[in-house]
């Protein structure tokens, strides 16, 4: 094979239909245009959603709701969730093997809601300062 050889598919490369050459030819005095109207004009031209000056279609529906991309990454869990938790040491991995977090999460923050009942060691999580407070209080610790 060369480059001088190389030739598109036979069928894939049609010519254009020549506009406006006679009766004759199937495209000849509108060409294909149809009659009057913007469109039919020489640079005839209008926006993108453009109705005719009818309300458009994306401004007549009803807006609603908002998904927020960073939420796709982050959760948070509150304390009372890691007193399920049968391990003393509590890091990323550990929350993804129990099924607290989804395995795709890049950043977790435990939050200071309910009590924790025993002495854990926090490591490499974001705390608030209640929940950091409360593990102290459990005689736990909060390793950064």
């Amino acid at each position: 094979m060369q480059l001088n050889t190389l030739h598109p598919a036979p069928g894939s490369k049609t010519k254009s239909k020549r506009l406006g050459r006679g009766i004759g030819s199937g495209k000849g005095k509108t060409c294909g245009r149809g009659h009057k109207g913007q469109r039919a004009r020489a640079g005839g031209y209008h926006k993108v959603g453009f109705e005719g000056g009818q309300m458009p279609i994306q401004r007549r529906i009803p807006k609603s709701g908002f998904r927020s991309r960073s939420a796709l990454v982050r959760e948070e869990i509150y304390l009372s969730d890691l007193n399920a938790l049968e391990v003393d040491t509590i890091d990323f991995g550990v929350l993804v093997e129990s099924g607290l977090i989804r395995f795709n999460t890049q950043d977790v923050k435990i939050i200071g809601n309910g009590e924790i009942k025993r002495a854990i060691t926090v490591r490499g999580l974001n705390v608030t300062a209640g929940a950091k407070k409360a593990i102290e209080v459990a005689k736990g610790k909060v390793e950064a």
